[in-house]
């Protein structure tokens, strides 16, 4: 069971590096991949997206060309 959750854990923290190549995009990638992180984790869906959305549009935003 534990190996699933981490299994699972890597596969939404992997869907962050597909930034998109819009600021929407960059948003619904990364809260898609936060609510993934967070319902694996048994966390907050609502919040892994907010903290995922808000990370991936940053990180896209300070390194544009590491996602494009």
């Amino acid at each position: 069971m534990q190996t699933k959750i981490w299994i699972l854990a890597m596969a939404a923290c992997a869907g962050l590096s597909a930034c998109g190549d819009t600021f929407g995009e960059q948003a619904l990638f990364g809260a898609g991949s936060g609510a993934a992180g967070a319902a694996v984790l048994d966390g907050n869906v609502a919040t892994g997206a907010l903290v995922g959305a808000a990370a991936n549009v940053a990180y896209c935003q300070q390194y544009p060309s590491r996602c494009n």
